[in-house]
């Protein structure tokens, strides 16, 4: 019987059995093989700290109102998860059975989807590298938004997954990366995958105007914090970039200080939109194509970044470990051929 993980409440996960889907025309029956946990949105959930679980959205006022009394998504939350690899198994047309795709359908062990909302592996990438499509164009949307040139250095504050494939973007783009994390082993992991510079979280600033400033920062930590002290970072007229989910109120961001004198130009990067001005050339699509392409290429790998490949039913403690924040975990991903 198909399965899928659900959040039943604050801290609490687990694998449930649910019916099996009757696939029609247009669909195709995928039979999940990776689906990576999300340590940023998806913690939101398992923590209770999500804002659609506290607040209504107003879709077309595109504004959060409203208490917890009535949130747009309450508990229980039900194959959360957008980073999945799976095998056709299906189809109207016979020449996709046995097809590797990759797509969105959440932690679960099957799923019925249009036929057009899965997308084959591209040749010379492997399945497990496919698994990273949707986090590659979370963080190659940042380094568009950060409108880098050849030459400049930027300051990347949050070398978990997202931050350490941005990290590696930047470099394939021919700048100079500074890597800001509190954790030793991702500090180390960032100069793998081409920074020049890694420093400490504390002090960041210091540290990096030492080595003449950032022309720009991006902060993927969702640490305010952390986003205080890029925008520390940048010499005056430059530009931050908000790429990590913040929860709960802005405690530690001090827009009087640096932010005020220093001119700093504050951008938000969000996987919704692609920044405006590229708005015209760029669209979701071609920002996962240009990341597997990269990866077809081997300039990335996101594949080393996988630390556990867990069964399924080993879900609450994978959550458990991302939630202590263990320094030697980095990518989890759930192996739906474990069981």
């Amino acid at each position: 019987m198909p399965r899928v993980v659900q959040f039943t409440g604050p801290r609490q996960v687990d694998v449930t059995a649910i019916p099996t889907e009757t696939r029609a025309a247009g669909q195709v029956r995928v039979r999940t093989r990776y689906s990576g946990i999300s340590a940023g949105t998806e913690l939101t959930a398992y923590r209770g700290t999500n804002p659609y679980l506290t607040r209504t959205w107003d879709a077309e006022r595109r504004l959060f109102t409203g208490t917890a009394s009535a949130p747009t998504q309450p508990y229980p939350v039900v194959g959360w998860g957008y980073s999945e690899v799976g095998e056709v198994v299906e189809a109207d047309d016979p020449a996709r059975v046995s097809e590797q795709v990759w797509g969105i359908w959440g932690h679960r062990s099957e799923a019925v989807l249009p036929a057009e909302e899965v997308r084959r592996v591209p040749g010379g990438v492997h399945p497990l590298a496919a698994a990273f499509a949707r986090v590659g164009a979370v963080a190659l949307n940042a380094v568009l938004s950060a409108e880098v040139h050849l030459g400049e250095r930027v300051a990347v504050f949050g070398q978990g997954v997202i931050g350490l494939l941005a990290t590696r973007l930047l470099r394939c783009s021919g700048v100079e990366v500074v890597a800001v994390d509190t954790i030793a082993q991702r500090r180390d992991k960032a100069l793998e995958f081409g920074a020049a510079h890694a420093v400490e979280g504390a002090g960041a600033a210091e540290r990096v105007r030492e080595l003449g400033g950032a022309d720009v920062a991006i902060d993927l930590s969702g640490s305010y914090r952390a986003l205080h002290e890029a925008i520390r970072t940048v010499v005056v007229g430059g530009r931050v970039v908000a790429a990590g989910f913040y929860q709960d109120e802005a405690v530690g961001l001090r827009l009087g200080e640096e932010f005020h004198h220093n001119r700093v130009e504050l951008v938000s990067s969000q996987i919704g939109g692609v920044p405006p001005k590229l708005a015209g050339r760029w669209d979701q699509d071609r920002l996962t194509t240009t990341f597997l392409d990269q990866c077809a290429r081997g300039a990335v790998d996101p594949t080393a970044l996988v630390t556990h490949l867990l069964a399924p039913s080993d879900v609450e403690r994978a959550y458990r470990l991302l939630d202590e924040g263990a320094p030697e975990v980095l990518q989890i991903v759930l192996d739906f051929e474990q069981e």
